[in-house]
């Protein structure tokens, strides 16, 4: 018997509740207040005890937080390259390339991630500035949004992309006057033409990701994350983790449904959904397809009911035609896939909400729990469907302000009116809908600090504007905390484990975060960057 006592501080156990003591048996939650007490002190005259105690001084204990949307994976690998996240313009970026490129002369490709994409205009960065660093070996840096990449020539050349290439299906190859590719290759379409001649990153770089993975998450008190983004190579990476018991948080893994092959996918989703079970390591879980229903709105890809301000990509880009989505969403459902759906514009939240529904018409009803991601824009007529299908709308409350990225790239396009309609997250909770809270790391800070800040008070870091922007979607300080634990973890469907996590109920697990007071808490993280555009 293991057992500690937390006393003289505030306890949040969830929402609606307070304690001043919780005791923890063998990493179970045991009891609260006068009963935690009773239960200690007896523990402490038996052969079980004795009873650690950890003073609180004041501080603050809640749950551990959820992820529901992040790109761990993508996150972890960041540090096997050029240290180009921090850089604050091209020539900082060129020379960091420069040299990381000169203390790796072994390495045939330089690849790197992620880059901020406001610094060049229109996001448009061309080859040649990457030239001047490295002219003779292909370098690949992606940009913090993660659907765009930055070449130099020797990777267009590699890629054999030209004047002649023709516009690829789901891409865009900005060009020249000339009609020479720039440098900046936009969407799967065209990013995947120089990713499928680029180098995979080795086993050994992939598992010292994950492990970087645990260092960045644990000291921010984040304990089971969503993988948004799963390629088969991915589901082997986690499966060798699993086997060395490399895997110190819970991750979920969703496989990417890619519209372009989706027919072929479903089989293999089956395949490895039933690898990762017959692994039965406690940390991970394959329940879920993911979907992206369009692009984002920096890039005028987001797909919106009513045009673009600017018109160049008119109403954007819907990923899947037609009926497309529906069919797929349906037959992953019936497959027993929970659906998660990445949808930045109102078109496309809708057209997720339209899949979601066909699927429990045709499939029956269940416990499902179906995911629609981002839900940047909603069209009022689509808000109530989330509560009545049963939805969970799984925000990132950190793009919920007025910071460069939003005053910049996003109103411009959208215009006032819509802009202002952008992240209901209040009114989605008003509707009764679950809300739960996701980070896109590493496209934004994964630390719920930095969420929570946001979505209390719907300003920048600086403070602005005063009273914040729609202050009317401003989220109460309960219900943001709501949305990073037990609504993370109904979003996990963690009630079928058998110690659920999420909320402090007797018999959950008890992943907990301190802060505050004098107990044992975790330093605080550096400032987060500033966010990128979306995955």
């Amino acid at each position: 018997m293991t057992a500690t006592l937390f006393h003289s501080g505030t306890i949040w156990p969830g929402r609606g509740r307070r304690a001043d003591a919780l005791l923890v048996e063998n990493g179970l939650v045991a009891a609260f207040d006068a009963e935690a007490r009773e239960r200690a002190a007896a523990l402490d005259g038996s052969d079980e005890g004795p009873v650690e105690r950890v003073d609180l001084a004041g501080g603050f204990l809640l749950p551990s937080f959820g992820d529901g949307h992040a790109h761990p994976l993508f996150g972890g690998l960041e540090q096997a390259g050029p240290a180009v996240r921090g850089c604050a313009s091209v020539e900082a970026i060129v020379a960091e390339v420069r040299r990381y490129a000169d203390a790796h002369p072994e390495l045939p490709w330089i690849l790197g991630a992620s880059y901020d994409g406001s610094l060049a205009p229109e996001g448009l960065f061309d080859a040649r500035w990457l030239d001047e660093a490295v002219p003779d070996r292909p370098i690949v840096l992606r940009a913090w949004d993660y659907h765009t990449v930055w070449v130099n020539s020797a990777a267009l050349r590699a890629a054999g992309i030209t004047a002649a290439t023709p516009e690829p299906e789901l891409g865009e190859i900005p060009r020249r006057e000339d009609g020479e590719p720039l440098g900046t290759l936009r969407e799967w379409g065209a990013v995947d033409l120089v990713l499928a001649v680029a180098p995979v990153r080795s086993e050994a770089e992939r598992l010292t990701a994950l492990d970087a993975v645990g260092d960045y998450y644990l000291p921010r008190g984040v304990t089971w994350v969503q993988d948004a983004w799963v390629e088969p190579g991915d589901v082997d990476t986690y499966l060798a983790a699993a086997a060395a018991d490399r895997l110190p948080l819970r991750i979920n893994l969703a496989q990417y449904a890619d519209p372009r092959r989706f027919a072929a996918q479903l089989d293999g989703f089956v395949r490895d959904r039933a690898r990762v079970e017959a692994a039965a390591h406690p940390h991970l879980t394959a329940n879920t397809v993911k979907f992206f229903a369009d692009g984002v709105v920096e890039n005028e890809t987001g797909a919106l009911l009513e045009p673009y301000c600017s018109g160049l990509h008119d109403h954007g880009m819907r990923v899947w035609p037609g009926a497309a989505l529906r069919d797929a969403v349906v037959a992953a459902d019936a497959a027993g896939f929970q659906i998660h759906v990445h949808a930045i514009g109102d078109a496309a939240v809708r057209q997720a909400l339209d899949a979601i529904e066909a699927a429990i018409e045709r499939n029956g009803v269940r416990d499902r729990r179906p995911v629609i991601a981002h839900v940047q824009l909603i069209d009022p007529a689509d808000l109530p469907r989330f509560a009545q299908l049963g939805v969970i709308a799984c925000a990132q409350p950190l793009w919920a302000q007025l910071d460069a990225l939003m005053t910049v790239l996003t109103v411009p396009r959208l215009g006032e009116a819509r802009s202002d309609r952008q992240y209901p997250l209040r009114t989605l909770l008003g509707s009764g809908a679950t809300v739960s809270f996701g980070s896109d790391w590493p496209v934004s800070s994964g630390d719920p600090r930095d969420g929570l800040a946001i979505a209390m008070s719907r300003t920048t870091t600086d403070g602005e504007p005063a009273g914040g922007w729609t202050p009317h979607e401003i989220v109460a300080p309960e219900d943001a905390l709501d949305a990073y634990t037990r609504a993370v973890s109904v979003q996990a469907f963690a009630d079928r484990a058998e110690a659920a996590w999420g909320e402090l109920v007797p018999g959950a697990s008890a992943d907990l975060v301190v802060g505050g007071g004098g107990a044992r808490a975790p330093p605080p993280p550096p400032p987060p960057p500033h966010p990128g555009t979306r995955t």
